[in-house]
This record gives structure tokens, C-alpha cells and sequence, in this order.
């Protein structure tokens, strides 16, 4: 049980290349199912982690790795799998993307390191437009993916926010108005 969090964690960034497998074969269904695990993995090691006491700054990174990288891996097995949907809805899912990237491209700019803040938005942003975007694979309305975006711009201005105000890198960093709340503080 000792590194449950961070196995949870490296199994997450392991299923990328088999997300890329199984869409280049066509496999949508298995597609599909383990997208849904990789997310709801992404819960638990959180979950874990807190539940025994093992943050860390490793796990943390393990954890903001595996959403960095699933997250640039879905659109790819989308494309590959659902074109003629990903050519209709491309504005939204270049959002999102840009939405996931910029974020730890901007820490990386400032920290010269990726950061894992785990914002309360970002857990949001995962939960609906994960959930939304696996709806829409599975051929359900596109309007709830619409709704979800939003979400993932928030999130990613939070993030970005953060990074700017911030004089070190962190982790764990529930949102902005946290951030300035500790420094009125301070």
C-alpha cells in the first residue's frame, strides 16, 4: 500500500500508448473503457495519497505527467477513431487542448519545472469535460461537451493566474483566490 498513489499514477501514463493502439486498430469500445479507468484512476490517486498520507512532490508530478499526457493522447485517438466528429467540433477540442497545454508551459516558462497545483478547477475541468468528451465519443449530443469547455478555459486562466503571482513553485494550490488570500495574509 506504501506506493499505491504513485502506481495508480505510472499505470495512468502507461495506458497512453495503449490508448494510441487502440485507436489506431479501431477499437473503439476498449477505447472508451479504458479512457473512462484513466480517468477515474486519476481520482483515486489523489484519493489515496491523501487517504494515506502520501503526498509528495513526486507524486504530484507523476500525477500532472499523467493528465499532461493522456490529455494530448485523446485527441489524437479521437481523431483517428471519430474524424468526421473531431473535424466538426475541432474549435472546442483545440480549446480544451490549449487549455491543458498552456498552463505547465507557462510554469515551465516561470519555474523552469512543470507545477501541480491540483486547483479545484482542474479537478472540475477533468470531471466534466472528460465526462462530457466520453459522451460524445460514445455518440451523445455534443452540447454537453459545448457546456464543459468553459470550464477547462476557467480552469486553465486559474492555473495561469496562479503561476504569475506566485514567487516559487508549489504544489497542491486550491485556486487563485487562495493564493491571495495567503498573501493579504502574509
Amino acid at each position: 500500500m506504501r506506493h499505491l498513489p504513485n502506481l495508480i499514477s505510472g499505470c495512468r501514463l502507461a495506458t497512453a500508448p495503449v490508448l494510441l493502439l487502440l485507436a489506431w486498430h479501431g477499437y473503439a469500445h476498449i477505447f472508451l473503457a479504458v479512457t473512462t479507468a484513466s480517468f477515474a484512476s486519476d481520482v483515486l490517486d489523489g484519493y489515496w495519497a491523501r487517504r494515506l498520507g502520501q503526498t509528495s512532490d513526486l507524486g504530484a508530478t507523476l500525477d500532472r505527467v499523467g493528465d499532461f499526457v493522456i490529455y494530448l493522447t485523446l485527441p489524437l485517438g479521437a481523431w483517428w477513431l471519430w474524424p468526421a466528429m473531431v473535424r466538426r467540433e475541432l474549435p472546442w477540442f483545440l480549446t480544451v487542448v490549449a487549455s491543458c497545454v498552456l498552463p505547465p508551459l507557462v510554469a515551465r516558462w516561470k519555474f523552469s519545472a512543470f507545477a501541480s497545483y491540483h486547483t479545484w478547477g482542474a479537478k472540475l475541468a477533468a470531471l466534466v469535460v472528460g465526462g462530457s468528451a466520453i459522451v460524445l465519443f460514445a455518440g451523445g449530443p455534443a452540447w454537453l461537451f459545448h457546456l464543459a469547455v468553459p470550464v477547462s478555459v476557467l480552469a486553465a486562466l486559474d492555473e495561469i493566474a496562479i503561476t504569475l503571482v506566485i514567487p516559487k513553485r508549489q504544489a497542491n494550490v486550491p485556486s487563485f483566490w487562495h493564493v491571495r488570500k495567503a498573501q493579504r495574509r502574509a
